[in-house]
């Protein structure tokens, strides 16, 4: 499977494959029409609770993506978008200034390990 991260804020790539977006929230300061995405999976992205008590503190970051990731057992979207990486790549877009500590990279090692 290739499964890739990327921020909402760069460029779109044809080296991106399927692009979907991986928030709750639509990013700030995105036209709808300029954000280049084939789907915005909204239901994948961890919940409001999650979101805000993680609220980007990196010293939460482990206990983040454990919590996120039992929210995402049994959700019917992760198949789907293990399909999608096992056709070609796969981008998931995350709008978070951290590159590394964000719930699209998190969804990347859970996708990864099931």
């Amino acid at each position: 499977m290739d499964i890739r991260v990327k921020r909402v804020y760069e460029p779109a790539s044809p080296d991106d494959g399927k692009r979907i977006l991986v928030e709750r929230l639509w990013p700030r300061g995105m036209k709808r029409e300029d954000l280049k995405i084939d789907s915005w999976e909204k239901e994948i992205a961890p919940s409001s609770d999650l979101r805000k008590w993680f609220a980007h503190d990196p010293a939460k970051w482990e206990e983040f993506k454990l919590k996120y990731w039992e929210e995402l057992k049994g959700n019917p979207k992760i198949e789907e978008l293990k399909e999608w990486a096992r056709r070609g790549t796969l981008t998931l877009l995350y709008s978070a200034k951290d590159r590394e500590r964000n719930s699209a990279q998190a969804l990347k090692e859970y996708l990864e390990m099931v």
